[in-house]
């Protein structure tokens, strides 16, 4: 597959699951009432997405690795795709549910798969401006869902917004899996870590889970808390002890790795939060209707999509650390102003704070991480990624959740807080003119020669 079919497919598997999500959301009042589901029953169509897909990315992008990002990115789009149209023809809730666990199966695969065919693709040096135009792709996505979403909901139905991507996750699938066939996975293929991706799975859906589920009794929150807890140190000892881990010691041993998961989870939990917030503060407080709190919104979804596509001029020009550094500040800055604006103009200026950061932030900390990651092991790194990017977002509607009663300004100062936090954390990011830790490997792969793990 040559580079610029692997952007737009990636860039498509992106865009199918940005879609997804947030036509979801509109969608869920009229397939309540067409189904006569409980609000618990909605809730799952939600919530088994989630733990499906969280607990899954790290092991598909290890799949990815042994058998070619282009192969599990076809099988992800193509699974993704009949799951949808499943969706769309469900007869009850509960088939809705179980096929809402098939798309996170199938969104689990190709979403490593779209970050490792772009590192397999592209030379670290030219790296920065296709993730770039990925994440404008999802700014795009998130802004255009909603409005999309109403107007099929309005129209033929929710059963429509299920059909929607359809089409596009066969045709990119089929392509994918067309010959001259998968891109060349690594020489020396290792075991694939079966009790490790269990472990790391139990815990992940356990912790994911516990969140989505708040408020609960505090007996559930503990079992569901605990078991992430026992499951994670399970993992940890056993990935100490295997060979063959799941997750290589290069990938997670690198600080700079480490730092910039930690900015994506920060990040990505305060704005998920804040936007959940201010949610109820702008439908209830200042009484406006969902289109124009959607309005008000609406330049965070601008600022994201133009703020990408100047990430990498920052990174050639300052370095990841100083990049990175700044968006995230940005971001917290913007929930800042965000707990005190009632005015259009304030709450515009507040949300495109909001998406100026997170775009920024989201290319430089994904750039760092893909990068920094050998081509043979670049599905890991997609996964962790996109654990980072789902788990993150989980937590900062679980801490909104839990801050309401001490009221929006109190939480939206708390959310602020995290994103503060995590800024020293770009200490640790490389620095204008600091060359790849890949670049030798790169080469070797290059050369035809499989690069050292």
């Amino acid at each position: 597959m040559n580079r610029r079919l692997t952007l737009v497919s990636s860039v498509a598997g992106a865009v199918l699951v940005a879609l997804d999500g947030t036509v979801l959301t509109v969608a869920q009042p009229s397939l309540q009432r067409a189904l006569h589901a409980s609000f618990v029953q909605v809730q799952w169509t939600s919530t088994a997405y989630l733990v499906a897909v969280a607990s899954l990315l790290v092991f598909a992008g290890r799949l990815g690795d042994r058998y070619g990002h282009r192969r599990v990115f076809g099988l992800g789009m193509l699974g993704f795709g009949a799951a949808s149209a499943g969706v769309g023809l469900a007869p009850g809730i509960g088939w809705v549910i179980g096929l809402r666990v098939a798309q996170g199966v199938f969104g689990a695969l190709l979403q490593p798969a779209t970050l490792g065919m772009l590192r397999a693709a592209f030379p670290p040096e030219r790296l920065a401006m296709p993730l770039a135009v990925r994440t404008s792709a999802i700014g795009l996505a998130a802004a255009a869902g909603p409005l999309l979403g109403g107007a099929l909901v309005s129209g033929p139905g929710w059963r429509a917004v299920f059909f929607l991507g359809v089409l596009p996750a066969v045709g990119f699938g089929l392509v994918a899996l067309a010959p001259p066939g998968p891109d060349r996975p690594p020489a020396a293929r290792a075991p694939l870590d079966l009790p490790g991706a269990l472990f790391l799975a139990v815990a992940l859906a356990c912790l994911v889970h516990t969140l989505v589920a708040l408020p609960a009794s505090g007996a559930a929150v503990a079992a569901g808390l605990g078991g992430a807890l026992l499951a994670g140190a399970t993992f940890v000892r056993h990935e100490r002890r295997t060979a063959r881990p799941l997750l290589p010691p290069e990938v997670i041993g690198s600080p700079a790795v480490a730092a910039a998961l930690g900015m994506l989870v920060a990040a990505s939990a305060s704005l998920f939060g804040t936007l959940f917030v201010e949610t109820y503060v702008l439908q209830r407080r200042l009484a406006l209707d969902p289109f124009q709190s959607a309005l008000r919104s609406l330049p965070l979804a601008v600022l994201m999509v133009l703020s990408a596509p100047l990430c990498p001029v920052l990174l050639r020009r300052v370095g990841a650390r100083w990049t990175a550094a700044a968006a995230t500040a940005v971001l917290a800055l913007g929930v800042l102003v965000l707990a005190a604006a009632t005015g259009a103009l304030a709450l515009g200026g507040a949300f495109a704070l909001l998406g100026a950061g997170f775009g920024t932030v989201m290319v430089a900390a994904t750039h760092v991480v893909v990068r920094h990651a050998e081509v043979a092991v670049a599905g890991v790194a997609g996964g962790l990624q996109q654990t980072a990017l789902n788990v993150g977002p989980v937590i900062g509607v679980a801490a909104g959740t839990a801050l309401m009663g001490a009221g929006p300004r109190t939480a939206l100062l708390v959310l602020a807080a995290v994103a503060a936090i995590a800024v020293p954390a770009a200490r640790v990011l490389p620095a204008p003119g600091v060359a790849s830790i890949t670049n030798t490997a790169d080469k070797r792969v290059r050369r035809g020669i499989p690069a050292g793990r």
